[in-house]
């Protein structure tokens, strides 16, 4: 990237736009690319030629719901999103939506690994607190020729000061180790390591306090 590209990536960062549904594809792009090494997403997505097609469409749906409970912010140049999620909107998926989504998932997984998903999806549900209500950041993703500008840190950093202008504690799972210290730089501490199966790969629940 040019020294320009650079400095509008991180203003567009420090300031970034509300994604609305005409920038969804846009985001599920980006987002498909900055977890295209994470542990976790290649623990469970299918390993064959299709892999890389598969997380893309399943950020389509990802980002879809998104855009239905919470909002996404990302700089006007794209190259990273942060998804937030209000917490009264979890909970246990909807029958319907579960026979709606199934055939996505299914093709993102492969039928070997749909059971890694599932397995994740429960020890995520199981562990994610029931209260207070918080802000829980979904997703948090830079693209990998955009990362290494702090351009992850200043979208965090917008994103904490609207939650700390409600007053709200926020939770997440980091799913990589080597962002533990940006997120504990912004005050967020590990409250548990999960596993979803013995063969997978750890994510760590991340609490930060209201302030």
């Amino acid at each position: 990237m040019t020294d320009e590209e650079i400095t509008a990536l991180r203003r567009g960062a420090d300031a970034p736009a509300t994604a609305g549904r005409a920038d969804a594809g846009a985001v599920a792009q980006d987002l498909a690319a900055a977890f295209s090494t994470d542990p976790i997403f290649n623990w469970f997505l299918r390993a064959d030629a299709r892999h890389d097609a598969a997380r893309l469409k399943l950020f389509h749906l990802l980002v879809a719901m998104a855009l239905t409970d919470g909002e996404v912010f990302r700089p006007a140049t794209g190259g990273a999103a942060a998804v937030w999620l209000p917490s009264e909107s979890l909970g246990p998926t909807p029958f319907l939506q579960e026979l709606r989504t199934l055939p996505i998932i299914l093709q993102a997984t492969g039928l070997s690994r749909l059971s890694r998903m599932s397995s994740m999806r429960a020890v995520m549900e199981k562990h994610h607190p029931r209260s207070p209500p918080h802000a829980y950041l979904w997703f948090l993703g830079v693209t990998p020729q955009a990362q290494g500008f702090g351009v992850g840190s200043r979208l965090l950093a917008h994103g904490l000061a609207r939650v700390d202008e409600k007053g709200l504690p926020a939770y997440l799972e980091s799913s990589s180790p080597a962002n533990l210290p940006l997120y504990r730089r912004h005050g967020f501490e590990v409250m548990e390591v999960l596993r979803p199966q013995p063969d997978a790969p750890q994510m760590w629940a991340m609490w930060r306090e209201a302030r």
